[in-house]
């Protein structure tokens, strides 16, 4: 099958990229002396997975539906890295008794009681990783938080009889690590970050409680970090694809970016310099956080489908649900002629995963050639 068979808008996945992508990742890991736990929120694709780390993981996800649907594809050490809700804990547990080292989150003491009283009247043991806050202030305590100690321990209090928790460690995320403006800033929002969490795990060490992981996160981080000393392993999750935020980050080439959106043109319309597409809002997302690094950007770059590089000055202005605009007023006047109805264009997107989760499978390309279909699981 080729591009010119697929329906549109597709979601297509370079698979070229995509291997070179990991490649760089698992070999930052070994420079920096961590293990990589993938972050799959990116992907949602268990052949992504394999591909990233093997075929039991570690892996890192952001839904129960993911946990579930890796668990399932044989994956079996996950961490589910947002702080957990209560009511989620009987699923939490139906996976653990599956065979599943499925290790849950939180940031407040009184969830954590919630946690050891619901294992140890579930006969499981959940084990917990205490959220750090190293500067994104989205969740998480600060490394100095009073309240880091008594969390613990209420992980903990329970260990003389059958015990409905453990510690496992401390985690944190330096998403704010997207909005740096230059390298060296990235790399002291690194630093930052593994000081964060070994300043908490020093602590919670001294007073007597294991803490065997130390995890940090963020694929800017993760590519520029100058040190991960005293950290166990990293969680970036982006780096399998990449996309337009990332490119202006710094931490990748418009070569690099793995997805793309498959759109026939649809429209002229020659009074206002565009052409229509068949992918909008719905099939794009309305993520335009790319223009913060590279104005112009607008809902992402449109390239030719051979290459998928960008055709210079030529991007999606606008959308609606299921129209794209491409040009516009502000670019240069259009040759209307290269694009005419029915023929395709690629568009790279501006945040990979937004995008990507409007989709429920992956076409893998191998230059103009479409090699395989892959799943991913949507959902929460």
């Amino acid at each position: 099958m080729l591009l010119a068979d697929l329906p549109t808008p597709s979601l297509l996945l370079d698979r070229r990229r995509l291997v070179a992508n990991i490649l760089r990742m698992q070999a930052r890991a070994r420079e920096l002396g961590v293990s990589l736990r993938p972050h799959m929120k990116t992907a949602k694709a268990a052949m992504v997975a394999r591909l990233a780390a093997g075929e039991n993981g570690p892996i890192t996800v952001s839904t129960l539906a993911e946990a579930a649907y890796f668990a399932k594809a044989g994956f079996r050490d996950i961490t589910y890295a947002v702080p957990v809700a209560p009511q989620k804990l009987d699923r939490v547990a139906a996976l653990m008794r599956d065979g599943v080292d499925l290790k849950i989150i939180t940031d407040n003491p009184a969830v954590a009681e919630v946690i050891a009283a619901k294992g140890a009247a579930s006969g499981v043991t959940f084990r917990v990783l205490i959220k750090i806050d190293c500067g994104l202030h989205r969740a998480g305590i600060a490394p100095d938080a009073p309240e880091l100690l008594p969390l613990a321990q209420a992980l903990t209090q329970d260990a003389s009889t059958a015990a409905g928790a453990e510690l496992a460690g401390v985690l944190t995320h330096a998403g704010h690590s997207y909005h740096a403006k230059s390298i060296a800033e990235i790399k002291r929002i690194a630093e930052e970050e593994r000081l964060a969490v070994l300043r908490a795990a020093q602590r919670l060490r001294a007073a007597g409680h294991a803490c065997p992981i130390v995890s940090v996160g963020s694929t800017p981080t993760a590519l520029h970090a100058d040190s991960l000393a005293g950290v166990t392993e990293m969680r970036p999750g982006n780096f399998v694809f990449f996309d337009l935020f990332q490119a202006g980050v710094g931490s990748c080439g418009m070569e690099d970016i793995a997805v793309s959106v498959l759109a026939s043109v649809v429209g002229h319309h020659r009074g206002h310099n565009h052409l229509l597409i068949d992918a909008g809002g719905l099939a794009l997302s309305k993520d335009v956080g790319a223009n913060e690094h590279a104005p112009g950007s607008g809902y992402g770059l449109v390239c030719r489908p051979a290459d998928a590089l960008p055709i210079a000055g030529l991007a999606v202005y606008d959308v609606h649900q299921e129209h794209g605009l491409v040009g516009g007023p502000q670019a240069a006047p259009l040759d209307f002629t290269q694009y005419p109805p029915g023929s395709r264009l690629r568009v790279l997107p501006n945040h990979s995963c937004m995008t990507a989760a409007a989709y429920e499978h992956y076409y893998v390309v191998d230059g103009d050639a479409v090699v395989a279909e892959w799943d991913r699981v949507n959902g929460w």
